[in-house]
């Protein structure tokens, strides 16, 4: 709006018309005839800082003053958001405090949770004036439970401490072993009990069952009739064939045995029984496996293995079998031929054990005096082969004095043994033999009465009693034994692979 005044029309009527020069008017100023009028603050203001451009663009006119006044302009701003910033701080939370172990029962106690994850929830209310307690708490008419034999526990025990009277428990433990040894029973054998009513809270309750498993062919069961215990036998059939577990060897005779279901003990005796005769290391991957063991199945379905009855290897060209025979009260792994296992350190030189001259002082048959006698002479017929003791090199072999042909091996362990009276040497100096290998032949050269071999073991270059070291022997069976044996034999190969537990695994 326009409004008339004694200055001539002006503005009016809004804030936006309000100036310095409204509330300081111009000021005449001295000069020379002629009035200026004076610049007001406002208009030197505007003039100065208005029309300034603070916030020009930063990517034109880079480097001019105005850049850099945008530039200024933008480092303060962001000083100022800095300066004014909260922090990296955490704000602090206010919370309910933490309920200690009571008010958390509490509080769960009132919650709706399931069982399994620890709920309880509902709580027992205390009793009001409306409820009477009773004089008499009636009891159970009986009472079921089990109990359960521990190691080096004693039966009776374990009936009284599961509440029956120590007459009556004893009276139960000699009615037991009348049908089996109480120390026979395993531990970890589970009872079934049943305690009856009993007259009277003094008293213990009477035994009305007892049920448990005795033996692996036996359950036992003793019940009260007619106010007595009576013992009742519950016989369980049980299968006994043999279980025959095959494979191929793979990468581990070990694991492929086991994963084929063979039990661990069992396949452990299996590979002593077949490192006895071969070395381990020698078993290819593509040979096969062949294990029976000893097995129990009850009509129940309860399994049980046993000990090691046959180890067969197959090789392709050659089959190692070993069964378990015993023969003079000694059990021992028997090949399929009828062959044991070797026994001792050193295998026997001659076949004949008769000894007819031992060790130490003698009256000599030629020289007609008494002389130390460094060896043991074995009677042999002349010509009888002579074998090594173990291994060795030969450290001489010729004629040498009273020895007539004589032979030297020095062995492992600073050992040696000598062999004299040969009627012919079969070896040579320096050469390398094994156990059991042909060295010479029965003779009576140099000082001898008759066909023998003079035998000699050295500790150390010393002489000492051949005896102190055991010789190798080897059970042969023959004649009857060994039809029995071969006969079994046969037996165990008849059994099929895995058809006698269908839960073991066969062939691999």
């Amino acid at each position: 709006m326009y409004q008339r005044s004694d200055h001539g029309l002006g503005d009016g009527g809004g804030a936006a018309a309000l100036s310095f020069d409204a509330i300081l008017p111009p000021v005449a100023l001295p000069g020379f005839g002629r009035k200026t009028q004076r610049t007001s603050p406002w208009a030197r203001f505007e003039a100065k800082f208005i029309d300034v451009d603070f916030v020009p663009d930063l990517g034109a006119r880079i480097g001019t003053r105005d850049w850099f006044r945008g530039l200024i302009t933008c480092g303060i701003l962001c000083a100022s958001a800095i300066s004014l910033a909260p922090g990296l701080a955490p704000l602090a939370r206010t919370g309910p405090a933490p309920m200690d172990a009571d008010a958390w029962d509490e509080a769960r106690a009132q919650t709706i949770a399931p069982l399994a994850l620890g709920g309880d929830t509902g709580r027992r209310m205390a009793s009001t004036d409306a409820v009477m307690p009773l004089t008499d708490v009636p009891e159970r008419p009986i009472l079921e439970l089990v109990a359960t034999l521990g190691q080096g526990d004693g039966f009776a025990r374990v009936l009284t401490r599961a509440g029956v009277a120590d007459a009556e428990a004893q009276r139960v433990a000699d009615l037991v072993s009348g049908a089996v040894a109480l120390g026979e029973i395993r531990p970890g054998t589970r009872m079934d009990v049943t305690l009856g009513r009993r007259a009277n809270r003094s008293q213990a309750r009477p035994l009305d069952l007892l049920a448990f498993r005795a033996r692996f062919d036996l359950r036992l069961q003793v019940n009260r009739v007619n106010g007595a215990l009576a013992l009742t036998r519950i016989p369980i059939a049980v299968d006994h064939t043999p279980l025959r577990i095959q494979g191929i060897v793979g990468s581990s005779l070990y694991r492929a045995a086991r994963a084929a279901g063979a039990p661990a003990k069992a396949v452990e005796t299996y590979l002593r029984a077949l490192g006895a005769k071969m070395s381990i290391a020698d078993i290819g991957s593509n040979d096969r496996f062949d294990i029976v063991v000893e097995q129990a199945r009850a009509e129940t379905g309860e399994i049980e293995t046993g000990q090691l009855l046959y180890a067969g290897l197959d090789r392709g060209s050659r089959k190692v079998q070993l069964m378990q025979w015993t023969i003079d009260g000694r059990t021992e792994w028997f090949e399929a031929s009828g062959v044991g296992q070797k026994r001792g350190a050193m295998a026997q030189p001659v076949g004949s054990v008769r000894v007819t001259s031992g060790f130490g002082m003698r009256r000599h048959p030629l020289l007609g005096y008494s002389r130390f006698h460094k060896g043991i002479d074995f009677g042999s017929p002349y010509g009888s082969p002579i074998y090594a003791a173990t291994d060795g090199v030969v450290a001489f072999a010729g004629r040498s004095g009273g020895y007539g042909n004589f032979v030297k091996i020095a062995h492992a362990g600073g050992l040696g043994t000598g062999y004299g009276h040969m009627s012919r040497i079969a070896t040579s100096t320096g050469a390398r033999v094994r156990q059991g290998q042909l060295i010479g032949y029965v003779g009576s050269t140099g000082m001898s009465t008759g066909p023998h071999l003079h035998y000699e073991l050295y500790k150390n270059g010393v002489a000492i009693n051949p005896r102190s070291v055991a010789f190798t022997t080897t059970s042969l069976l023959s004649g009857s034994a060994l039809a029995s044996f071969k006969a079994k034999l046969n037996g165990l190969l008849g059994v099929k692979p895995g058809l006698s537990a269908p839960l073991a695994k066969a062939t691999r």
